[in-house]
């Protein structure tokens, strides 16, 4: 196991100096692999890794679902689902937080993206909360962690990626993070509650919106709402199979940005070619911690921690909360699809040995890198929302995410608790 620790210190050493993550794993799995036959195998290894992963249909899925997020991201349905929410619930104390957390999770159920969601909720939601006299850390914290309900709600890349992984059925994750992803939602609403109990003057309540205008904000949704009940109902039903359902997710989006003409030809355009760089950096990540499982393959790893964990004298589920408590550690330092890459390879098999079921594990595998994306200090999503309000100091961010963090830790004991929360919608024993 040396080969190993040294192989995971030169990575975290690239990492740290600034080397892409991809460019990282691709090189330690290919030095790696050539340390235990020749360089010219490790380089063989990694062009057939690249060219199985190209050639994979399922990975298909990957840029429709990136192209359906872009499109949606460029849209103004954003701004239409805080405005439908804030017109329910924005008189009530704390309400636009509240109404911000449910627009993150509305949009993150047609964009799949935390970053994506939280970068243009914060832009919207945020501004709003403030001029209305928000405390700017409730205001910023409750779109950081409503961010985070973008790589939960289905469609969901990070599951995307999951289920490639561990070749574990897509839709069937999808239709599992339902029911967590509105548990979510109702946590953190909880969370603004609890703050604004605290703290009255941080979330004052704005003014009462009128039947009539609340039932015109939500008549503008009903597209959404359809793109939505379309790709995942097609799913449930067993119409078409997830990378079908990508497929119709992503034209499904590009009319419906038509009919609303939110995005004219050039916008198009730049959508097109921003989901071409995104599937190309993705692809790169995917290949280079394709190249690093080859290598930790061949060094025996998997045999070994099996074999570890065979020897520890733990009931399953102590191990389990090892495992999920290692997530959290390594979320508040590293990027979330950097943190599935590396480890679900290693724990998928230990877990399953356990006799756990895989989707319910990739639920709360999302779920934990939830929480390492608002975690400090390198929460991904703490940084993006700061770009918006740069004014802001990030240690008042730090705080105003702390009560959703929290609640986040409820979620996951819940979750792990009862396991039927993920698995009833899926038909799976639990």
């Amino acid at each position: 196991m040396i080969q190993i620790t040294l192989a995971v210190a030169l990575l975290f050493a690239l990492l740290v100096t600034g080397v892409p993550i991809g460019i990282g794993l691709s090189l330690v799995g290919v030095t790696g692999f050539a340390g235990f036959a020749s360089l010219e195998a490790g380089l063989s290894m990694l062009a057939q890794t690249t060219v199985d992963a190209v050639m994979n249909y399922g990975f298909s899925v990957l840029p429709m679902f990136l192209l359906m997020g872009n499109v949606i991201a460029r849209s103004r349905i954003a701004e239409d689902l805080f405005n439908a929410a804030h017109a329910f619930i924005g008189h009530r104390r704390g309400g636009l937080a509240g109404a911000t957390v449910i627009a993150c999770g509305g949009f993150g159920a047609v964009c799949g993206s935390s970053v994506a969601t939280a970068a243009t909720m914060s832009r919207i939601c945020a501004p709003a909360m403030i001029a209305r006299g928000y405390a700017p850390s409730l205001a910023l914290g409750s779109v950081a962690a409503g961010g985070t309900l973008g790589i939960l709600i289905p469609p969901s890349v990070a599951l995307v990626l999951y289920g490639l992984i561990t070749e574990t059925d897509i839709g069937q994750l999808f239709i599992a993070g339902i029911l967590p992803g509105i548990l979510g939602i109702g946590c953190y609403l909880a969370a603004v509650w609890a703050t604004c109990w605290r703290h009255p003057e941080a979330g004052p309540a704005a003014d009462r919106v009128v039947w009539p205008e609340r039932l015109r904000l939500v008549a503008r949704l009903w597209p959404v709402l359809a793109l939505f009940a379309i790709v995942m109902g097609g799913i449930y039903a067993g119409l078409f199979t997830s990378t079908e359902a990508a497929a119709i997710g992503a034209v499904g989006a590009c009319l419906l940005a038509l009919i609303r003409r939110d995005l004219g030809w050039r916008g198009f355009v730049e959508v097109f070619a921003e989901t071409g760089q995104a599937t190309a950096m993705l692809f790169i990540v995917v290949i280079g911690a394709l190249a690093l499982t080859a290598f930790m393959n061949v060094a025996g790893l998997p045999p070994f921690i099996s074999s570890l964990i065979g020897s520890v004298d733990a009931p399953p589920l102590v191990i389990l909360l090892a495992i999920l408590l290692i997530y959290i550690a390594l979320g508040c330092f590293l990027d979330s699809m950097a943190i599935m890459l590396l480890t679900v390879p290693i724990f998928f098999p230990i877990v399953t040995s356990l006799g756990y079921d895989p989707v319910w594990f990739g639920i709360l595998v999302v779920c934990v890198i939830e929480i390492g994306l608002i975690s400090p200090p390198f929460g991904m999503n703490l940084f993006v929302t700061r770009a918006v309000m740069p004014r802001v100091p990030i240690g008042e961010i730090f705080r105003g995410v702390m009560p959703f963090i929290l609640s986040d830790i409820l979620r996951l004991g819940l979750l792990v608790a009862f396991p039927a929360i993920s698995l009833v919608l899926t038909g799976r024993p639990w």
